[in-house]
C-alpha cells in the first residue's frame, strides 16, 4: 500500500512538473489534480539541519492543513537532534526517527521530501543528493556556496523534474505579493533603482582554535562536501558564517539573499552587466571574524537598472527606519516594503498608502519564522501535489543568490568587473576562477 502511495504521488508530481515552474502544460488545471491526489495524500518530510531555524518548521509541519508527517529529525550533533525531538513534542502527538547522516535519510524510499536546514556549504550538495534521491527539496538560504552550484541545482531539478524551492519565504508575504504586482502594473511608473539593505548589532566571536571535536559531533560529517580541516573551537555551532569560506557565504549569503531577492523580483531583472563592492571588517579587529562585516554593493542590469546592497552587520542603526527591508524608487512614485508590509509614495514623496502585514515574521532574530514561512512552506507542499503553482522556482532562487556570490567574489579579489547578463558569467579570468569550490575527494557533483 505504501508503494502504491509513494509511485501515486511520484507520478502526480512528475506530471505536473509543467504546472509547478510554467503554468499549465498539461492541459489541466490545478483544481483537477487536487481532485485527482486527493486529501488524504500525506508527504513523508525529514528535516536535515536542527539549528536555529528549527522553530520555523513547527507549524508548517504541525498544521492539519499541511497534510505532512515528520518523519526524521536529522543532525550531526546528538544533543541538536534530541534536543529537536523534544520541542516537536510540543507540536506534534508522534515521534519521528532521528538520524545523523542525512545519506540513510535520502536513502529511505519512504521519505518525499526534504527540508535542508543545514549550513551554506551543504545547502547545493545535500539538495542535489536528495533530487537524485527521489525527494522534493525545500532548502533553506542561500540555495549554494557559490554560483556553479545554484546552475547545477537547476540542471538537477530539470533533469528529475523535483520540485525545489528556497526559503526565500518573503515571496509567499501577501503585502508583498501585491505591492510587487502593483509595481509590475505602473502604480510607480518605471522602476528604476532598489536599495536592499540590513542592520545587525552582532557582536564579537571568538577566535578560532584547534580543539577537541566537542561530544556528539560528527565533525567529519559537519564538514562533508568541503575539504577537510582539524576541528576549531566554536566552529559548528553558527560561528561558521564568520570564519572564512569553507563553510560560509558571510552575511551576504546570509542575510542579503532576502531583500535582493525582493529587489530583483520588483525590477524584473535577471542576471547584472557589471558589479563594484566595497566592504571591510570594520569592528572588534582582533576577535575571530574572518570575512566582512560592513558592505555597499551595486549591480547594473540592462535597461539601465540599479540594485543596491547596503549591509551592515554589527552596527544597529536603522538608516532606512528599519533593520532590513528594500526601497523601490520609479519614475511616478517610491515604495518601501518590508516583513512588516509596505508603504506608498507619490513622486512628491507623499505617503499615499500604508499596508501592514496581518502576521509576523521575525527580522533579524535568529532562527526566525513566522507566518511568512509557513505560507511559503504549505505552498511549496502544495506545489508537490500540483494545487499551487510555486511562489518562487528554484531557478528565481538560484539566481538572487547568484548576487550574494558575485559581491563576495567581489570583495575576495577586490575587483568591479563585467557580467555577462545571459547566464551572469564573470567576465573577468581572476575572479572566474571563485565560481566553483573545491570539493573533498568523493563529494563532487554528478549530475
Amino acid at each position: 500500500m505504501e508503494n502504491s502511495r509513494r509511485e501515486f504521488i511520484k507520478k502526480a508530481a512528475l506530471s505536473t512538473a509543467g504546472l509547478t515552474v510554467g503554468g499549465l502544460a498539461t492541459g489541466m488545471s490545478a483544481k483537477s489534480y487536487a481532485k485527482i491526489i486527493g486529501a488524504n495524500e500525506r508527504l513523508n518530510v525529514a528535516i536535515a539541519g536542527l539549528g536555529r531555524r528549527l522553530e520555523a518548521y513547527y507549524e508548517p509541519i504541525s498544521k492539519k492543513n499541511s497534510n505532512v508527517e515528520l518523519v526524521y529529525l536529522c543532525d550531526v550533533m546528538k544533543k541538536q537532534r534530541e534536543s529537536a525531538l523534544q520541542k516537536f513534542s510540543k507540536h506534534i502527538d508522534y515521534k519521528p526517527k532521528l538520524e545523523n547522516d542525512i545519506r540513510k535519510v535520502i536513502a529511505d524510499k519512504n521519505v518525499d521530501v526534504l527540508i535542508n536546514a543545514t549550513p551554506d556549504h551543504w545547502h547545493a550538495p545535500g539538495t542535489w543528493l536528495a533530487i537524485q534521491g527521489g525527494k522534493h527539496v525545500y532548502v533553506e538560504k542561500p540555495c549554494s556556496q557559490n554560483p556553479r552550484e545554484g546552475e547545477l541545482l537547476v540542471e538537477f531539478q530539470k533533469k528529475y523534474n523535483k520540485v525545489v524551492q528556497m526559503g526565500n519565504q518573503q515571496r509567499s508575504a501577501l503585502e508583498s505579493i501585491d505591492i510587487v504586482n502593483q509595481i509590475h502594473n505602473g502604480v510607480i511608473g518605471k522602476a528604476y533603482k532598489a536599495v536592499a539593505f540590513y542592520a545587525n548589532n552582532r557582536g564579537e566571536v571568538p577566535i578560532p582554535k584547534k580543539a577537541p571535536v566537542p561530544d556528539g559531533l560528527d565533525w567529519d560529517l559537519f564538514q562533508g562536501p568541503a575539504p577537510r580541516t582539524d576541528y576549531t573551537h566554536d566552529t559548528w555551532d553558527y560561528n561558521w558564517h564568520w570564519y572564512g569560506w569553507l563553510y560560509g557565504t558571510a552575511e551576504s549569503g546570509n542575510n542579503a539573499t532576502h531583500e535582493l531577492d525582493v529587489a530583483r523580483w520588483a525590477l524584473q531583472v535577471e542576471f547584472p552587466e557589471y558589479v563594484t563592492v566595497e566592504a571591510a571588517k570594520r569592528y572588534f579587529p582582533e576577535d575571530g571574524w574572518a570575512v566582512y562585516d560592513t558592505m555597499d554593493a551595486t549591480f547594473r542590469f540592462p535597461g539601465d537598472k540599479i540594485i543596491k546592497w547596503d549591509g551592515k552587520s554589527r552596527n544597529g542603526h536603522k538608516t532606512y527606519g528599519s533593520d532590513r527591508g528594500t526601497i523601490i524608487y520609479g519614475t511616478n512614485g517610491t515604495v518601501y516594503v518590508d516583513r512588516g508590509g509596505y508603504k506608498l509614495f507619490n513622486r512628491d514623496g507623499k505617503m499615499i498608502k500604508d499596508s501592514k502585514a496581518t502576521g509576523s515574521e521575525a527580522g533579524t532574530a535568529l532562527g526566525g519564522g513566522g507566518d511568512m514561512t509557513t505560507r511559503h512552506i504549505q505552498n511549496f507542499f502544495e506545489a508537490i501535489r500540483g494545487k499551487e503553482k510555486q511562489n518562487s522556482t528554484i531557478e528565481e532562487g538560484a539566481r538572487s543568490t547568484l548576487l550574494c556570490h558575485l559581491a563576495n567574489i567581489a570583495f575576495r579579489t577586490n575587483k568591479s568587473f563585467a557580467i555577462d547578463s545571459k547566464n551572469g558569467h564573470i567576465q573577468d579570468k581572476d575572479a572566474m576562477k571563485l565560481w566553483s569550490r573545491e570539493y573533498e575527494k568523493g563529494w563532487e557533483p554528478k549530475l
